[in-house]
């Protein structure tokens, strides 16, 4: 059954924040919880055309959204993002920490500096200074954190992909270190890692070669799309589907990685 045809009773009227949401699998995040009724932050950087688009077909639907831009690679502007959120809704119940990105390919015997500090500032710094701003609001009531990581995070990522992988793999341990410390206050912490998903992403980042070399690898016999990772994220959001599960990790790669 598709995750947009489901109904998860709990999460309408949640107020959450999606950041990376504009194209891909954050937008697919952004339409599905605005179908369950949830409240939607919807937070983009530079694909303002893309974001808008995306807000007016959810306000269409009767949805709820809230357009918020910044730049993740920049310290405190997530932060930012999180308290104006907050303060349109009037509360927070969960983050999505989706933005991200490869920034680009780069062999290891070739990395630089300003390559590791923008795919570190990007990937990583973003979920610590989100996360960091939204647990007060998160306090108040409970709720969830889901982080995106990636596949890279365990199979050493492609070729030139290493750094990302690397970031990404620090976004695996940060899941479980804050699961442990926020679970106290009733704040649920896992993390999604999906596979090969077909999406801007893999357009700006993957030759046609790359694509065809990991469908090789895939058991499934095919790329995933970006609405092949929803039920994941619904599923951990939701109390009453997983409130027993912490610090996790669900892979979502077609059988590519079975850890």
């Amino acid at each position: 059954m598709p995750a947009s045809t489901l109904t998860i009773p709990d999460l309408a009227g949640k107020a959450v924040l999606i950041t990376g949401a504009s194209t891909g699998i954050g937008a697919a995040l952004a339409q599905a919880f605005a179908q369950q009724g949830a409240l939607v932050g919807l937070h983009y950087n530079s694909s303002a055309d893309q974001a808008t688009t995306l807000a007016q077909s959810i306000e269409a639907a009767g949805g709820t959204v809230f357009l918020v831009q910044a730049d993740a690679s920049r310290q405190g502007e997530l932060a930012r993002a999180v308290e104006d959120t907050a303060a349109r809704f009037g509360r927070l119940d969960g983050l999505i920490n989706n933005a991200g990105g490869m920034v680009a390919r780069q062999p290891y015997a070739e990395w630089t500096d300003e390559l590791y500090d923008a795919v570190m500032d990007l990937n990583a710094r973003s979920v610590l200074s989100a996360t960091r701003a939204a647990i007060p609001h998160l306090k108040r009531n409970g709720g969830f954190i889901i982080n995106t990581t990636s596949i890279a995070a365990r199979n050493g990522a492609s070729n030139g992909a290493g750094l990302y992988g690397s970031s990404k793999a620090f976004i695996g341990n940060v899941t479980r270190g804050m699961a442990k410390e926020l679970i106290p206050f009733g704040i649920r912490v896992n993390a999604v890692a999906p596979g090969v998903i077909t999406t801007p992403f893999h357009e700006r980042y993957s030759t046609q070669a790359q694509l065809d070399a990991a469908l090789a690898t895939i058991p499934q016999g095919r790329l995933g799309v970006a609405e092949d990772c929803v039920g994941a994220y619904l599923f951990l959001a939701s109390d009453a589907l997983s409130s027993y599960i912490i610090g996790q990790t669900i892979e979502v790669n077609g059988g590519q990685l079975m850890p």
